[in-house]
């Protein structure tokens, strides 16, 4: 039996209608020519969700829809995602989590997500202020107030929602704000995402490159980051200070991503980031037009696996060559991060940001590498006294009590 694999699907491809100027995908459209299908046809669709539900060795499917942004399909793509997974579903469950800028939301999109138990990730990158910096349409007026009644569109029909955030170059410099904000429109379970997207290398003229990943036989290269990346040292003070709160107020009611993550990984539990897992590899992603690539942050042409309507996406997403990617990220180590204290917890990060050079002849390590390593450093005590809380059978939360004094 296969081991499970997860899916990001992106029906819409990099189609958005948003021009957000940090987003990493917009630039994915020149990978598909303009007179091609703008979104995920019929039959690739149904290939998808019945090849998809067979390879899982679970009972319960979960599916994953991206983009771009998802909602310009309508509710009536959806409506015949819902049908389509119930005709191929046989014995096992499925759930479905919808990834947005909630621009488009209404109530009707309200009453369906909640009707079919939709997750919902809302992108929002703080207060109007910080979140208008970058996060603006295509034709470059601001987004806050459309996101945020999106955001009440969600509450109102209690749709189960949680909060994305990038953190950037502007709200790095502003993590309480950004909590507490989020805290503020009732988001109880935050993602934070750092950006971190290299200039085009001019070696490569004409081809997609920005944000691409180092190839390994160039080895690490000194290409600048893009303005609105955030500062390695700024996202370890980013998720510091927020620590400093949450340990003494929120642990227990507020689900911070990096933060679960974490505490999994010092209880000796595998944790629920791909960036710090020891090995990748197990999560895809899946263009309109059933390409599937290695990785979200992939989808460059060398690492396409092959197209789901010739191929069986269970003997794609388990290739030699899709398992050599994965391992990839534990065999290319270098000698600085496999001596890290904390290597145990971060595993050299996600292998996209190991640019930085180490040394001849080897491999590069994290561009967030000093911020990170902060981090770990600063949350060591209390994440140990945690694991112990845990292990002698008492809830976590009550660190508050010794924290709030």
């Amino acid at each position: 039996m296969n081991d499970p694999f997860h899916v990001m699907t992106k029906p819409t491809g990099a189609a958005c209608n948003l021009a957000c100027e940090y987003c990493y995908y917009l630039e994915k459209s020149d990978l598909y020519p303009k007179s091609g299908p703008a979104s995920m046809d019929d039959a690739t669709l149904e290939r998808f969700i019945s090849d998809y539900i067979d390879s899982q060795p679970t009972t319960e499917v979960q599916f994953a829809w991206q983009g771009g942004e998802p909602t310009l399909l309508g509710i009536g793509f959806f409506q015949k995602v819902i049908r389509l997974q119930e005709k191929h579903r046989g014995p096992k469950s499925v759930t479905n989590a919808l990834q947005t800028n909630g621009t488009l939301l209404n109530p009707d999109w309200g009453h369906f997500l909640r009707e079919h138990n939709f997750l919902v990730g809302i992108s929002i990158d703080g207060p109007k202020n910080l979140h208008n910096r970058y996060r603006v349409d295509r034709g470059g007026r601001p987004t806050f107030d459309k996101v945020m009644r999106g955001w009440d569109i969600l509450k109102k029909f209690e749709v189960e929602a949680n909060t994305l955030t990038v953190i950037n170059r502007s709200n790095a410099k502003h993590p309480l704000q950004v909590y507490h904000f989020l805290k503020s429109i009732g988001s109880t379970f935050l993602q934070f995402i750092p950006i971190v997207e290299r200039l085009p290398d001019s070696r490569l003229a004409g081809s997609i490159d920005l944000g691409g990943p180092p190839r390994p036989e160039d080895g690490p290269i000194r290409i600048p980051v893009t303005p609105w990346s955030v500062r390695p040292r700024e996202f370890g003070r980013f998720l510091i200070s927020i620590f400093e709160e949450w340990v003494r107020k929120d642990v227990g009611t507020t689900y911070v991503q990096h933060f679960d993550s974490a505490l999994a990984k010092w209880a000796g539990a595998p944790g629920g980031l791909c960036t710090f897992s020891e090995e990748c590899g197990n999560g895809l992603a899946l263009e309109r037009n059933g390409d599937l690539y290695s990785c979200d942050h992939y989808v460059y042409p060398e690492y396409n696996l092959g197209n789901i309507n010739k191929d069986n996406l269970s003997s794609l997403a388990n290739s030699p060559r899709q398992q050599a990617f994965g391992s990839a990220k534990r065999t290319t180590l270098p000698e600085t991060c496999l001596r890290c204290s904390y290597r145990f917890a971060c595993n050299g990060d996600c292998p996209k940001h190991r640019f930085i050079p180490t040394g001849k002849g080897q491999p590069g390590i994290s561009y967030l590498c000093p911020g990170l390593k902060s981090f770990f450093a600063h949350i060591d005590t209390p994440m140990r006294e945690m694991t112990n809380l845990w292990h002698s059978g008492q809830p976590p939360a009550r660190i508050m009590e010794k924290y709030r004094n």
